[in-house]
């Protein structure tokens, strides 16, 4: 379940969220930053997936020399849905139907259906309002459940029919055509034509019950579609992230906000030995392959949220954070809805990276893609 904003804001608010906050003795001196677009709100909704992915796209798009855009993620919800709707009936109704998702959810809906800016597809009747999915997803839910629990049910045209209706009486019809620089688009020409190759992408996870540098089936339960990731040594992970940034290459970050020293208020997250010091830099935590794999099997690291790693910076005691470009609004903390991470909260709770597969270093990458 992807994380929504408002009820972190609302935990901060009555101080269920960290403990004793000093805000001036964090302090970061950059190392390297990607160029990024501005933060947005994903308001009232489980889509951190597409938020995060699709500011990596704007990123990725900038990295190759094209223009600064605004894309629309609720033309990449709608149409993740719509596929959703058809595995979770082909599965039975076994399967996860959600309002949560994936990196690759984004790469593979753009692969079939391009991309739009958010001028073509606001993806709500009042752009000045927040999104909120609450109630489309509990009737589409409510609906496909109805459909296959009826007596002899068989799996109709109809039942996606108006699952689609109901997606596009909240988000609106997907745009067929779009226009950019005086001439017209479909969606995926403009997506092509803007150099995003889904296949150009790859997806990295850490855990010890697959067999490294091999491709497996990430076991959570977001991962609906059943896509698989390469398989890394955390310490390889890591070093792969930092390098991938030091070239000037961002990625999309997936794991656990659950720690007690997660603060996206205060806009820093780390691991202390001791807590009882309170929110101030300080040792923190030696994380071992071991330790992600016992917090991942007691499901105390899980996949709840997707935010974009854009930089690498250090703290005054040279320790190393990654700056990370949050999907809760500009007004969400006091450094712009940025926050900053250390190496070793990402060592203990990164479930899964997405990165440009030429970020990763020549002996790594002949270990993953033979080449």
């Amino acid at each position: 379940m992807k994380i929504v904003k408002s009820t972190i804001l609302l935990l901060l608010a009555f101080g269920l969220i960290g403990s004793v906050f000093a805000q001036d003795e964090f302090a970061f001196e950059s190392i390297t930053d990607v160029k990024t677009t501005l933060v947005k709100d994903q308001g009232l909704t489980g889509t951190c997936w597409a938020f995060s992915t699709i500011s990596f796209v704007e990123s990725e798009i900038m990295r190759m020399g094209g223009p600064e855009l605004d894309l629309s993620e609720m033309y990449i919800v709608k149409h993740a849905y719509e596929r959703k709707a058809q595995q979770y009936v082909f599965l039975h109704g076994k399967g996860n139907f959600s309002e949560g998702g994936q990196a690759h959810d984004v790469m593979n809906v753009i692969e079939n259906y391009g991309f739009v800016q958010e001028s073509d597809y606001p993806g709500r009747q009042d752009a000045s309002m927040p999104h909120d999915h609450s109630e489309m997803v509990m009737t589409m839910k409510v609906m496909l459940d109805n459909y296959m629990e009826q007596k002899g049910a068989v799996p109709s045209d109809l039942w996606f029919t108006n699952i689609y209706s109901v997606l596009n009486n909240k988000l609106g019809e997907s745009p067929k055509q779009i226009g950019f620089n005086k001439r017209s688009y479909s969606p995926v020409q403009f997506a092509q034509g803007l150099g995003i190759d889904h296949s150009n992408y790859i997806e990295l996870s850490s855990y010890s019950h697959h067999p490294f540098y091999s491709l497996f089936d990430l076991e959570v339960p977001d991962n609906w579609s059943h896509d698989r990731y390469y398989n890394v040594p955390v310490g390889e992970l890591v070093e792969a992230m930092k390098s991938a940034l030091k070239k000037g290459y961002s990625l999309v970050w997936d794991g656990d906000v659950s720690e007690d020293f997660f603060s996206h208020r205060e806009g820093v997250a780390f691991l202390p030995v001791d807590k009882k010091k309170g929110f101030v830099p300080q040792e923190e935590k030696n994380v071992t392959q071991e330790d992600r794999q016992k917090a991942f099997l007691s499901w105390q690291a899980t996949d709840d949220h997707l935010m974009h790693i854009v930089g690498l910076a250090k703290d005054k005691n040279g320790t190393i954070y990654f700056k990370i470009k949050n999907s809760w609004g500009s007004d969400s903390n006091r450094i712009g809805g940025f926050l900053y991470m250390s190496e070793a909260y990402v060592r203990m709770n990164t479930v899964a990276v997405m990165l440009h597969k030429d970020a990763l270093e020549k002996e790594l990458t002949k270990k993953l893609l033979n080449e």
